[in-house]
């Protein structure tokens, strides 16, 4: 019964690549029948499905989502990843949790962290993902007080984004980091407090 159950949960990954499968044989069937036209189509429409196995649709609608501002919308789109560890492949799962991480960062730090450091280790495709990872996990730790933690995945981040596309963001968590090491000092704390004149 279990095993029936585990390998229904498999069936969202692994369908796409049976389907493609399926038509790359049709295709193959039309060419070997003089069909050539109908051969490229069926080629081209199997390849949606393989592009669709290494990159999940929902994760696709979710990123738009989140390039628009819109947070409930990309949320909408990844809630319907019911079970992502047997439903997407280990670098979807690792932009799953990044996705994730984003969207909670502004209300919830501890969550954030743990997405974060989760999509790490799943991994990301782009150098310029691993950064911005980087960077949002460089700023929690900031806050947490963890000064050295983040220094040291700054540095990271910064190396990482090697178009200079986070440079901005970057140099201003540097310059907030700079103003935190710096003592506090209240305006007109070197003044010498004169007594009170007794009446």
């Amino acid at each position: 019964m279990h095993s029936q159950f585990q390998s229904g949960k498999m069936y969202n990954k692994n369908i796409k690549l049976v389907i493609a499968l399926l038509i790359i044989a049709y295709a193959v069937y039309q060419f070997t029948e003089g069909y050539i036209g109908n051969g490229i189509m069926f080629i081209l429409l199997s390849s949606i499905f393989v592009f669709l196995y290494f990159k999940n649709e929902f994760i696709l609608l979710a990123f738009l989502r989140l390039r628009k501002q819109d947070f409930p919308g990309a949320n909408k789109w990844l809630d319907k990843i019911n079970n992502p560890a047997s439903a997407l492949t280990k670098k979807q799962q690792g932009y799953y949790n990044y996705l994730k991480g984003i969207m909670v960062s502004q209300t919830n730090m501890n969550e954030a962290e743990k997405y974060f450091k989760t999509a790490l280790n799943f991994g990301l495709s782009m150098d310029h993902d691993v950064a911005m990872v980087k960077l949002n996990l460089a700023g929690i730790a900031f806050s947490k007080r963890r000064k050295q933690e983040a220094n040291k995945l700054l540095s990271e981040a910064q190396k990482l984004d090697k178009r200079g596309m986070l440079a901005d963001q970057i140099k201003m968590m540097k310059q907030q980091m700079k103003k935190a090491s710096i003592p506090n000092q209240h305006f007109g704390g070197h003044r010498q407090h004169r007594p009170s004149k007794r009446r």
